[in-house]
């Protein structure tokens, strides 16, 4: 089934969103459909801050290392396509198209819905023209930013509206956890919903009866893996060893098989 097949069911698409090639042969591992990057874990893996800093060079150089060992199909998360012009950012995508991915997400963040926009149009018709079936995921930051208090559902229904218009294949509306709110985004525009994993989020079993197509990790997992790591840093620091160091550690032999694995797998 291709990426675009699973966003139209049968079932809910989990995507637990990996920053590198180990993270990807570790996630795959698990039997998942498909992978997708978080634009945070990736940028901090690389040596930067979230946030558009991340240049696209290296971007798609840590795209290719994840395509190498992917198995599934591969989604990036190219934030705000790392520019306000949207040749550019048409340009800067299919540089990750090349790189292996077949889907992205692309956010509006505090900038103009008119412009996400435009970007849709030049990133559809930059695919169009190398005859590319890109899932493009218009990802909408209203709640994470309280862009519209009080008025989030209709103002993500408005500017969902205008996405699917400008091309857009998926609506991300990343922070949103009530049910009526998830409820009213489903029945009121015309594309997959996908939502971001939080601690307010309803159960796997609610979003599939609310007509949630695809929940996203987003950058928690990498956080995770941060804080795992730091406190293991810090224990190994303080006593040269321990509980902080090894308990939730997973084996060497176990680590280095996988990744033997997934490299031999390319031979």
């Amino acid at each position: 089934m291709n990426f675009r097949q699973l966003h139209a069911g049968p079932d809910l698409l989990q995507i637990a969103n990996v920053w590198d090639a180990g993270s990807a042969v570790l996630v795959q591992a698990l039997g998942v459909p498909a992978l997708a990057t978080t634009s945070a874990g990736l940028a901090w893996a690389l040596g930067y801050a979230d946030g558009n800093a991340l240049p696209i060079d290296e971007h798609a150089a840590a795209l290719r290392r994840i395509a190498r060992v992917a198995r599934v199909p591969l989604s990036a998360d190219s934030e705000a396509g790392y520019s306000d012009d949207p040749a550019t950012v048409a340009d800067n995508v299919m540089r990750l198209v090349e790189a292996g991915a077949v889907g992205i997400n692309l956010e509006d963040g505090a900038g103009l819905p008119a412009l996400l926009c435009r970007k849709l149009e030049a990133i559809k018709a930059a695919t169009t023209r190398a005859g590319v079936d890109l899932f493009v995921n218009a990802r909408c930051d209203v709640w994470l930013r309280n862009l519209a208090p009080g008025r989030a559902v209709e103002e993500v229904l408005l500017r969902a509206r205008d996405y699917a218009a400008a091309g857009a294949d998926g609506l991300f509306a990343a922070g949103v956890t009530a049910p009526a709110d998830i409820e009213a985004l489903v029945s009121g525009q015309p594309l997959p919903l996908n939502v971001m994993a939080r601690s307010a989020l309803p159960d796997l079993d609610t979003l599939r009866r609310l007509g949630v197509r695809r929940i996203s990790a987003g950058s928690a997992i990498a956080e995770a893996a941060w804080g795992r790591a730091q406190r293991a840093a810090a224990g190994f620091l303080a006593t040269g060893g321990g509980a902080d160091v090894y308990d939730g550690a997973a084996p060497y032999p176990q680590i280095n098989a996988a990744l033997a694995a997934a490299s031999a797998h390319q031979g």
